[in-house]
C-alpha cells in the first residue's frame, strides 16, 4: 500500500517539533564543530529531544543551490555510518541495485520522495523553486550509492519504509546507535563556547542576485591567490 502523502512532509515529527529553537541551533553547531547555517527545520530528533538531522533549505543564504536537504549531524550516528562506508557498503549496495529490480524500484521511489519533500520545504519556508537542482536528489539516488550519511538522514527524517538502503544502513549500525535510546552523553562538547551561529532562514536573502554573489566570491579568491606569491617572497627574504 502506498503511504506517501499527497503533500510530502517529514512523518517522524509534528509541526511544532520541526521548528528549530535557539537551543537546537546551539546543539547543531556543537555537533558539527562549526557554525550551523541555513537550517530551516529539524528533520529528526533523539528520544531525548536533541537534533539528529538538520533540514536545510534548497538554496543557501549565499545563493548557492543545496540539494542535500537532510543533513546528518549527530556525531555518534555519523561515525557509525562512516564505518559502513569504510567497509565498502556503498559499493555493495550499488552492485545490488544493478541486479535487484525490486530494490532499484524502491530506491527510485525514495529519490522521487526526496525531491517532492525538498520542493515542499522550499515552498513552505519561502525559498521557492531552485531550478539548478531540479531532478537532482542526493546520496547518489536514484541509480547508485555515494553517501550513506544522506540516505540515513533521509530515513530518519521520513520514517521507515521510504528509503530502503537508508533503512538497511540504520539496521547495520545498530551495534553503535539505535533510535530507541539516547546516545548523546559525551558525544559533543557542551561546556566550551559554541561556534558562532548563523540563524538565517534564507527568506531575507533570496532577493540577492546569485550571479553577483558568484562574482564576489570569484573576486575574493582571485585577490587571495594574488597575495600568495607576495607572502611567499616575503617569507624567503
Amino acid at each position: 500500500m502506498d503511504t506517501t502523502p499527497s503533500t510530502p512532509r517529514h512523518e517522524s515529527l509534528d509541526e511544532r517539533q520541526r521548528v528549530p529553537s535557539d537551543a537546537d541551533l546551539d546543539t547543531l553547531s556543537r555537533q558539527l564543530g562549526r557554525p550551523v547555517r541555513d537550517v530551516v527545520e529539524i528533520g529528526a530528533r533523539c528520544v531525548c529531544g536533541n537534533p539528529l538531522v538538520a533540514t536545510t533549505a534548497p538554496r543557501l543564504a549565499s545563493g548557492i543551490p543545496f540539494p542535500t536537504t537532510f543533513y546528518l549531524t549527530h556525531p555518534v550516528i555519523t561515525a557509525a555510518v562512516s564505518r559502513l562506508e569504510a567497509a565498502g557498503e556503498m559499493a555493495a549496495m550499488t552492485e545490488r541495485l544493478g541486479r535487484d529490480e525490486a530494490l532499484a524500484g524502491a530506491y527510485r521511489a525514495a529519490h522521487e520522495h526526496y525531491l517532492a519533500v525538498r520542493d515542499a520545504i522550499g515552498e513552505r519556508t519561502g525559498v521557492g523553486a531552485v531550478p539548478e537542482i531540479a531532478g537532482v536528489s542526493a546520496g547518489g539516488m536514484p541509480t547508485r550509492v555515494k553517501c550513506l550519511h544522506v540516505l540515513v538522514g533521509h530515513s530518519l527524517a521520513a520514517g521507515p519504509g521510504v528509503n530502503p538502503l537508508g533503512d538497511e544502513a540504520l539496521g547495520k549500525i545498530a551495534e553503535w546507535w539505535t533510535p530507541e535510546r539516547c546516545h548523546c552523553a559525551g558525544a559533543w562538547d557542551t561546556a566550551g563556547e559554541a561556534p558562532a551561529r548563523d540563524r538565517s532562514r534564507h527568506v531575507k536573502t533570496q532577493s540577492g542576485d546569485p550571479e553577483a554573489k558568484k562574482r564576489e566570491r570569484a573576486a575574493a579568491r582571485a585577490a587571495a591567490d594574488a597575495e600568495r606569491p607576495a607572502r611567499a617572497a616575503g617569507g624567503d627574504s
